[in-house]
């Protein structure tokens, strides 16, 4: 899997079909329960509408959970039962402020790079810049290295002649 995959693949086809199904079998549902109670207009339109929206919904974000997860290396059972278990979303709220950071992949090999590594581990090949003199990881667009200060400029050219 490269790196800039899209959203909408990391949502696995299972749930895709989970929630279009889900979202089918409440509007019948609620559209039966809703025709043959004296329920007022409002709902009777509204009810099937929004009810398998917000289950479809809710699915998919399951499934996102899910595929996220399972494309960080993390636990990726584990955050969909909490997702889909604890209520109001907050299972869904609690993976997406404590899930870890994507991994890098490297250039050449297709090895994953820990966060903060300069060479990849598997082929040796420069992932992030690094200063020429202390060998520590610089951001891109640094001109000069936040822990020992060398410069990173080229030396301006001397004039012949």
């Amino acid at each position: 899997m490269t790196p800039f995959v899209p959203r909408e693949r990391v949502i696995p086809m299972g749930a895709w079909v989970t929630a279009s199904v889900l979202a089918v079998l409440s509007f019948l549902i609620v559209s039966i329960v809703l025709t043959q109670t004296e329920a007022p207009l409002v709902a009777r339109v509204i009810g099937p509408i929004v009810l398998p929206l917000v289950i479809g919904g809710y699915t998919l974000l399951c499934g996102y959970v899910y595929g996220d997860a399972r494309r960080r290396g993390m636990r990726y059972v584990m955050w969909t039962l909490l997702a889909i278990f604890l209520t109001n979303g907050i299972g869904i709220i609690l993976y997406f402020i404590l899930r870890d950071p994507l991994p890098a992949y490297c250039s050449r090999c297709g090895g994953i790079v820990q966060q903060g590594f300069a060479y990849c581990p598997r082929c040796g090949a420069n992932v992030l810049p690094a200063c020429p003199a202390c060998r520590r990881v610089v951001q891109p667009g640094w001109t000069h290295c936040a822990w020992c200060g060398a410069n990173f400029a080229p030396a301006p050219a001397r004039p012949t002649g």
